[in-house]
């Protein structure tokens, strides 16, 4: 099987051609033939998620910003998040959801609100909660399905009011026996690493929102048995899922995929401030946090992005933008609160932002997110998903906090 995969892979690499040269304007950062396109297994991806309004790949993105700065400035970055979220917010009123893509978008719109003062996207959240009662779908949601009700407990922490908690609540509650994901599906509950950025902060909020600790008990449960099974040690990165556990890229290193680190890392950075200072389990999180962005760090390219196959650049040749605007958030999450050193991390933030906003386009479109999946695919450089943009939020409000040189108290 691997040796089919890498037959494939290098066929295909063989009808690429790498440009070489410069415009003098700024244009799309690739041609067609700088690139491999989605095979039609991955276009078939790229369909399904377009046909269920996620986003889209045109061919085209049409002319890239050229009215942004990379300096980490707040004016600047102000610009930059305005640019994407505006672009966003008009395309998914069209289409209002609450499965998890959305649900990573709507935590970055929230961000975007705290960032800029703008209570634009923090109301259409808002309306957003109320259109769906504050509910999840059920019964026996999984962590995907549970990942709105982190934005459900943001505006409930702004405006506290019973009808904003008690139906996740009631979810929560009849999860928590379980030792499956449920009661017909024998895989631990976040047997996918995806699942730590989905779910723990929703528990963790829960915590903070009720002070019952038998949430925050279960977050570090459930986050231990995931690492147990999950997080390379040697590696200090993360398995999509126990199945690529000895899977290797055609290089031959192993498969960590870009966006599914970056989930852990979100999913650190909307966790630990839940966590209380004395409770015996923090390290744990913050050690992972440090692992991991030590580890990320090493791997950024010269354009200062990383590849959706963290360990095989040369076949993913694209920076894929979904997972390395995560990882920009994570790490401005860390330094922010000292959990990571300024002086080591903020040069990896600054070349990561610069590479980032290369990939915005003129009407606001954010470029480079891959598509639905599981692992390392191909995609074209104008493709645009919501989590990504999500995930762009996100780092772009953690960036301004770090501008303004806004040191956050940590709890």
């Amino acid at each position: 099987m691997m040796f089919e995969r890498k037959a494939i892979v290098i066929a295909m690499l063989a009808a690429v051609t790498v440009l070489a040269g410069c415009a003098s304007a700024p244009q799309p950062p690739y041609a067609d033939n700088a690139y491999p396109l989605p095979t039609p297994a991955m276009q078939a991806i790229v369909d399904k998620d377009t046909s269920r309004h996620f986003g889209d790949a045109p061919a085209d993105g049409g002319a890239m910003a050229t009215d942004l700065s990379p300096a980490l400035q707040p004016a600047a970055i102000d610009k930059a998040l305005r640019k994407v979220a505006d672009w966003q917010l008009a395309r998914t009123q069209r289409h209002i959801d609450r499965i998890w893509t959305s649900a990573v978008l709507f935590t970055g719109f929230m961000a975007a609100s705290d960032a800029t003062g703008d209570a634009k996207y923090r109301d259409a959240m808002l309306a957003m909660s109320k259109g769906f009662n504050w509910d999840l779908k059920g019964p026996y949601p999984n962590a995907d399905d549970i990942s709105v009700a982190q934005t459900y407990l943001e505006l409930h922490a702004l405006d506290p009011s019973p009808d904003k908690v008690l139906p996740a609540k009631a979810h929560l509650d009849q999860l928590i026996g379980l030792k499956t994901l449920n009661p017909k599906d024998t895989r631990v509950p976040w047997w996918w690493c995806d699942a730590l950025f989905m779910a723990p902060p929703v528990w963790a909020r829960m915590y903070q929102a009720t002070g019952e600790r038998k949430y925050l008990d279960y977050v570090h449960e459930q986050w231990r048995i995931t690492s147990d099974l999950l997080y390379d040690k040697d590696e200090h990165l993360y398995a999509r899922d126990t199945s690529y556990i000895g899977k290797l890229e055609p290089n031959g290193r192993k498969i960590f995929w870009s966006r599914g680190e970056g989930w852990v890392m979100g999913g650190l950075a909307r966790t630990i401030d839940y966590i209380p200072q004395d409770d015996p389990r923090r390290p744990f999180y913050l050690q992972q946090l440090r692992e991991m962005s030590a580890k990320i760090a090493s791997l950024q390219n010269p354009q200062g992005l990383w590849h959706a196959g963290l360990l095989d650049p040369a076949t993913y040749p694209l920076p894929e933008i979904s997972g390395s605007a995560l990882f920009v958030y994570g790490m401005a999450y860390g330094v922010n609160r000292g959990y990571l050193d300024e002086a080591a991390y903020r040069p990896v933030i600054e070349k990561a932002w610069a590479g980032i906003l290369k990939h915005v386009y003129a009407d606001g479109r954010l470029g480079g997110i891959q598509q639905t999946g599981a692992e390392p695919a191909f995609y074209r450089p104008a493709s645009s998903f919501n989590y990504g943009v999500g995930g762009f939020l996100l780092a772009a409000a953690e960036l301004k906090k770090m501008a303004e040189g806004r040191k956050v108290a940590v709890k």
